[in-house]
């Protein structure tokens, strides 16, 4: 372990916040962010929602891709505004051995660093988690990779729609007729993101257990692969692949999506007895439920054009709000296809405060993601939304590291910083 982990700044001993506020789950745990684009950042700001004190670390001059749509580059944009926020905004040129060198010591003073690095890429920085346990045996160190640290493409890149694809996501999206498409959003990013964050928390916790600190290997593939069900080992069991059905699920009918006579889409699920009983009820047709074509799953599954003709039909005379109202009476679990349009002023999502209205000095007012999920005693919060392009840099070189406002100076002028 190294003297400056030996020596590092004091944290806050109480996650009290100012006057009568809950405290921060994770007040005292400081995280450093070394990562780029989405799944790794959000795994950081999902610690920072919880009271985590996050460094991100930026280039200088551009900053991280989020903030690449704005007009000025290293301008602030809504999604980094979002998903840059509860951080400490600081730029360093990690290409250089300068900034390598203070990027390990910023580890050092740390609890927990962020990366996304390719596994050659982070060796030849000094950057890598073998290296960073160096620093400090204590540290936990969260490596997002496309592919993960070992296997033969461990120095392959990848985004969200190469590892959807590469997991299996991909293959089963969409409708038989046509070629697979991927989900609408990052959803990969969002799921590695999460099992990032719990990562960290599981180990940390091994650490107060007096196991010292490690590293998590997570692979942007494997989260994706985890959300596959048990499709891998039902082909292994009986080699029947899971091909695309559209809104349909293979096993369980009836669930899927129709067209309201509005235009607008419904999503139902009625795939148990006494759900199909509640929804042929309340379509009028109550003697569907013992028709021998669809009383068990089996059944249903084989005949399952028919009794989707029938309830489409239902659908498909009434509109989609009033559909809904009429299926979730009876307890059929239902929904309109809402788009942003919709969620934006959706009285429910107001209500739960889902989203919250957040006045930005340089973006006016924006609906920004509220923390989930929602701990009783010690929610989330909004602190701050994503910072000024390092506009933390020298106050936190200079408190955690001890660098003189001279040194800081000639790292600006050298672009290190």
């Amino acid at each position: 372990m190294s003297d400056d982990a030996e020596n590092r700044p004091p944290r806050p001993s109480s996650g009290r916040r100012h006057g009568d506020a809950p405290p921060d789950a994770l007040a005292g745990i400081r995280v450093l962010d070394l990562s780029a684009v989405l799944a790794a950042p959000v795994a950081a700001t999902l610690l920072g929602d919880f009271g985590a004190e996050v460094i991100k670390v930026e280039e200088p001059r551009t900053g991280d891709f989020p903030r690449r749509s704005a007009p000025m580059p290293g301008g602030r944009t809504p999604l980094w505004a979002q998903e840059g926020r509860n951080k400490a905004s600081i730029t360093l040129d990690l290409r250089r051995a300068e900034g390598q060198e203070i990027a390990r010591r910023l580890a050092a003073v740390c609890d927990v660093v962020v990366t996304n690095f390719r596994p050659r890429t982070a060796e030849k920085w000094g950057l890598s988690p073998e290296r960073l346990l160096e620093v400090d045996d204590r540290l936990v160190v969260l490596s997002i990779t496309g592919y993960g640290l070992t296997g033969p493409y461990r120095d392959r890149g990848a985004f969200d729609r190469v590892a959807c694809a590469y997991s299996g996501q991909t293959y089963v999206s969409g409708y038989p007729e046509h070629p697979p498409v991927r989900c609408g959003f990052a959803v990969v990013d969002f799921m590695t993101a999460y099992l990032g964050a719990f990562a960290v928390l599981a180990a940390l916790r091994a650490r107060d257990l007096g196991h010292g600190g490690q590293y998590i290997d997570l692979a942007l593939y494997e989260a994706a692969f985890r959300a596959t069900e048990g499709a891998l080992a039902d082909y292994a069991a009986s080699g029947v692949l899971r091909e695309r059905v559209g809104n349909r699920n293979p096993s369980i009918v009836p669930a899927s999506d129709a067209t309201a006579r509005d235009g607008k889409r419904v999503s139902y699920h009625a795939g148990t007895p006494p759900l199909l009983a509640r929804l042929t009820a309340t379509i009028g047709r109550p003697e569907l439920a013992s028709d021998p074509r669809f009383a068990t799953l089996s059944a249903r599954v084989a005949n399952q054009e028919e009794l989707y003709a029938i309830i489409d039909a239902w659908i498909a005379g009434r509109d989609a709000h009033e559909v809904v109202d009429r299926l979730s009476a009876a307890d059929v679990p239902a929904a309109v296809v809402n788009s942003m349009a919709d969620i934006l002023y959706d009285e429910h999502f107001l209500a739960r405060r889902t989203f919250e209205l957040v006045d930005d000095p340089d973006l006016g007012v924006l609906p920004i993601a509220a923390p989930v999920p929602r701990l009783s005693g010690t929610p989330g919060r909004i602190r701050e939304l994503g910072a000024e392009l390092g506009s933390s840099t020298n106050r936190v070189l200079g408190d955690l590291l001890g660098l003189e406002s001279t040194e800081l100076e000639r790292l600006a002028e050298e672009g290190v910083i």
